[in-house]
């Protein structure tokens, strides 16, 4: 199983926001509990791999500090993890079309539009890593399987802009976030995957926020969190379907919680795809 990180992906954002720190206590979770992870660096993706996403202005201007990221600021050191958090998405994709599955530690992607960021995002590592791959020829049709608290709406609007008809996009929020819908949700998790079958590739936003804790979410459970992150992979590997996901949200203010999540649904990614599931923690 392949983690595609490094710790130039980390960046203090001065933010509410944990999604630029919380790659390396993300990792030290997970090299502490599951031994059987194989880590590997990522590449920095380029401006002009930036650019097939984002309009070539905004992407300068950001990395120059001209214009503000998502968070709001014009903080050098988070310019300077851009490259780097994107280049992990299509690290893990690269792997995931190789070995079935990968994922990369990262958040920060879905707000982030065609001209402009916001939400905490600034550059949109699911479509920059989709298009650098379709461009390469490696994938006719692209998947995005988004199961945060929030719509991703920065996805919907680059397909929009770019009329990018290969990209299958599915966003939870567009229909789920009441505690009350929470076991429909759950047992249609294997309909909504159907939609992916013609897919080459899925990449899947694991959001903790959904939480039923999270300040910004709040009708799932951690149980139901695990399930949800049960189904996902059950499926994909069922359907052959090769899978790189990450992670985002989860803006709970014990951080633990958070990382128990993502714990979670790496046990779970772990015992649908690890050959040695003995070597579970």
């Amino acid at each position: 199983m392949k983690v595609v990180y490094c710790e130039q992906m980390v960046a203090n954002a001065q933010s509410f926001s944990p999604s630029a720190r919380k790659p390396r206590e993300v990792m030290a979770s997970w090299r502490r509990r599951f031994p059987v992870l194989s880590v590997v660096e990522p590449q920095p993706v380029s401006v002009d791999q930036l650019c097939l996403a984002h309009d070539p202005h905004y992407v300068r201007g950001v990395l120059s500090l001209r214009l503000a990221n998502g968070f709001g600021n014009h903080l050098p050191e988070v310019a300077q993890s851009l490259p780097w958090t994107s280049g992990a998405m299509l690290g893990a994709a690269r792997w995931a079309l190789n070995e079935g599955c990968a994922v990369a530690p990262v958040a920060g992607f879905h707000h982030a539009c065609h001209d402009h960021g916001g939400g905490y995002c600034t550059f949109n590592g699911l479509m920059v890593a989709a298009l650098v791959l379709h461009h390469e020829g490696l994938v006719r049709r692209v998947g995005i399987l988004d199961f945060d608290q929030h719509y991703g709406n920065g996805t919907s609007d680059i397909i929009r802009e770019l009329g990018l008809d290969w990209i299958e996009h599915y966003s939870a929020a567009s229909s789920w976030d009441q505690p009350s819908q929470a076991e429909r949700f759950l047992g249609e998790i294997p309909l909504i995957l159907e939609r992916f079958e013609r897919c080459d590739l899925l990449l899947y936003q694991a959001g903790a926020d959904p939480h039923v804790n999270d300040p910004l979410g709040g009708w799932l459970t951690t149980a139901q969190l695990r399930e949800r992150d049960r189904h996902v992979f059950a499926a994909t590997r069922r359907m052959g379907l090769p899978i790189a996901w990450n992670l985002a949200g989860g803006y709970q203010t014990n951080l633990r919680k958070v990382l128990d999540i993502h714990d979670n649904t790496m046990l779970e990614c772990l015992s649908a795809f690890a050959e040695d599931e003995g070597a579970l923690v």
